[in-house]
């Protein structure tokens, strides 16, 4: 993957100001050549991830939230690969978003269970033997809700303070040497879709076109969960509902995972006016 020098090796010399923390540089193969990130030795606060931001961005370091998940696993047992990893501009998301829906959608929207009377936009209801066709790429909504940096740290806080409410643990903040918000998973060989994609760049190239179009940014990565904030959102149904292919074809499970297994309601519950994007693959 082609990327900026990476500044981690030489953090010190750079004059950071950061809380107490280590460098990462564990992968399924082995130890990586460089350190993949920094994280964090504690809960990251209100207001981390916007000064994380403020100061690493300089060095071009960007920050991320890190969810251990209940079995608090550090990221160094994630099976991170980023020898995998190809790079994010090499690919073409209405490509990948492409070759995803035509296989999912055949399979689960066009040929799903006949009884449940569920339809789609995309195409003819659940069980008719019909494919939907791929309605291709969202448009750009009309209007921006705030500065979508602003937007990620606010967002950040609030799930912040929520976990740390809820667990006790709270999430870790994280410094990852990334050209732009939407390649930080690829930075670091995340490997949590693998089920879906092994070459998590590929994604990547969507979550670009999606911090260009809905003004996105990766806010929080766990073992197989990503969550975005979401500076654009789409404001109408129409949007919202070429928006949920788009999701689906980037996270099936989505949708196939969570009743009731619809475009539509999944468009109007989860996107329509909605700040924050969560995926989970399975």
């Amino acid at each position: 993957m082609a990327t900026l020098p990476n500044p981690l090796p030489s953090l010190a010399s750079h004059g950071l100001d950061l809380p107490s923390g280590s460098l990462v540089d564990a992968t399924v193969d082995g130890p990586w050549h460089e350190p993949l990130f920094w994280y964090g030795n504690t809960a990251a606060a209100p207001g981390d991830f916007a000064a994380l931001r403020a100061t690493g961005r300089r060095v071009g370091l960007l920050p991320v939230l890190i969810d251990e998940g209940p079995r608090r696993e550090p990221p160094s047992a994630w099976d991170l690969a980023p020898e995998r990893v190809s790079y994010p501009g090499d690919h073409d998301a209405e490509e990948v978003l492409l070759s995803f829906w035509e296989p999912y959608a055949d399979d689960e929207l066009g040929d799903g269970d006949a009884e449940s009377g569920d339809t789609s936009e995309a195409g003819g209801p659940a069980g008719s033997g019909s494919t939907p066709e791929w309605p291709g790429l969202a448009p750009v909504p009309a209007a921006g809700i705030g500065d979508p940096d602003q937007l990620a740290a606010e967002l950040a806080d609030v799930i912040g303070s929520a976990y740390l409410e809820e667990d006790g643990t709270g999430l870790r903040p994280a410094l990852v040497p990334a050209r732009r918000s939407a390649d930080i998973p690829a930075a670091i060989g995340w490997s949590g879709p693998v089920n879906h994609e092994n070459d998590v760049a590929r994604l990547c190239a969507v979550l670009r076109s999606w911090e260009d179009r809905f003004d996105i940014r990766v806010v929080m990565l766990g073992f197989d969960t990503l969550t975005v904030s979401v500076g654009r959102p789409p404001a109408t149904l129409a949007e919202a509902r070429a928006v949920a292919a788009e999701h689906y074809a980037f996270c099936p499970d989505n949708i196939n995972q969570n009743p009731p297994y619809n475009l539509d309601a999944y468009a109007e519950k989860h996107l329509m006016n909605r700040d924050c994007w969560t995926f989970w693959w399975d």
